[in-house]
């Protein structure tokens, strides 16, 4: 059973591990990107609804995993595949979720679930594979100090540019592109002191993705207060959220977040446009913005801030996440940063 904050619920097929989990409801709406959305630390402590109706289908495979393991509290499907077929498959969808200890729903009515979120908006609820009366009442939890590094640490041995990247919970696939733009990559804890980013000279710093509504971020913002202006700066995700409140702006809770694989952005300087990836619940408040920082793209939808700058303080940073476009060729963005942006 899902039952929402307001008391709306949910009945399913418990086809995960047994248990009771409690977190914010939200909507995945990717056709594809199961596994990776599982082990993405971004997702730490959500309860994922799939709006696409068969999930598994393709299996799983260890080498797909953004992480060291899967972070979600729960997973809401319609129907779990019978069969994977995929020549790379190592193992079955609902094996991973037993093997990660996930709570799943299966032959949940996931388009009346979706709709619900649509017109009320996300909300905190409690998944559990057995009746629940009520949702539990804590649902507030840090997971920064688990996604992070527990101290500098040598990632990527390259001979290019040196890149520090502070910590958020980094997926593999974005260290993947940073090596294969030759760079030297190191990870920071989350909460590491601006002098010691500042120590180790780095070309330019990445501030990842990550949990974006965990109240450890505060230590970040005021590590990246200490370095703005200093060294290039490059913030993803929510590293773009912390950029731009360690640049005095505000953010914002979306009623619905963004969480999918085709969201259009376009530029505000021309008539292109970009569909992105993106898995987020929170926004930049543009007026709150110091009028030296440039918009230089919004969300084609909801004129969201996608991209902004600022040359002052040294930083560019996009809201949605500049994943590899095929065949491990870097997102331009990581490609314009560390070939343009960062030292030379």
């Amino acid at each position: 059973m899902l039952i929402l904050k307001d008391g709306t619920k949910f009945e399913g097929i418990s086809i995960g591990v047994k248990g009771v989990k409690t977190g914010p409801v939200v909507l995945f709406t990717g056709v594809v990107g199961y596994q990776e959305l599982m082990t993405d630390p971004s997702n730490a402590g959500k309860i994922v609804v799939m709006t696409y109706p068969l999930i598994g289908n393709y299996g799983v495979n260890a080498k797909f995993n953004e992480s060291k393991r899967a972070w979600c509290s729960g997973m809401v499907i319609k129907e779990s595949s019978r069969i994977s077929s995929n020549f790379q498959v190592e193992g079955s969808f609902e094996d991973f979720l037993k093997h990660e200890e996930i709570i799943c729903l299966s032959e949940v009515d996931t388009r009346t679930l979706a709709v619900k979120i649509r017109d009320d908006g996300e909300q905190v609820g409690t998944i559990s594979s057995k009746p629940i009366e009520e949702v539990e009442s804590s649902v507030s939890q840090s997971f920064l100090k688990d996604v992070s590094v527990n101290a500098p640490t040598h990632a990527v041995k390259g001979s290019g540019k040196k890149i520090a990247v502070v910590d958020l919970g980094v997926t593999n696939s974005f260290l993947n592109q940073l090596k294969k733009l030759g760079c030297n990559v190191w990870l920071m804890p989350y909460d590491i002191e601006p002098k010691a980013i500042l120590d180790l000279k780095p070309d330019g710093v990445i501030v990842s993705n990550g949990p974006e509504d965990d109240s450890e971020l505060d230590s970040t913002v005021e590590t990246v207060q200490g370095i703005l202006g200093k060294v290039p700066i490059l913030g993803v995700s929510t590293g773009h959220l912390v950029v731009a409140r360690a640049a005095g702006g505000k953010i914002k809770k979306l009623k619905i977040g963004h969480r999918g694989v085709n969201y259009p952005v376009t530029s505000r300087d021309s008539y292109k446009g970009e569909i992105t990836v993106q898995n987020h619940g929170f926004v930049v408040e543009e007026k709150s913005l110091d009028k030296s920082i440039k918009i230089l793209e919004t969300n084609l939808n909801d004129k969201t801030i996608e991209k902004m700058s600022s040359d002052k303080l040294k930083f560019v940073s996009v809201q949605y996440f500049p994943v590899s476009s095929g065949f491990g060729e870097p997102h331009s963005v990581l490609c314009d940063f560390v070939m343009e942006k960062a030292r030379k």
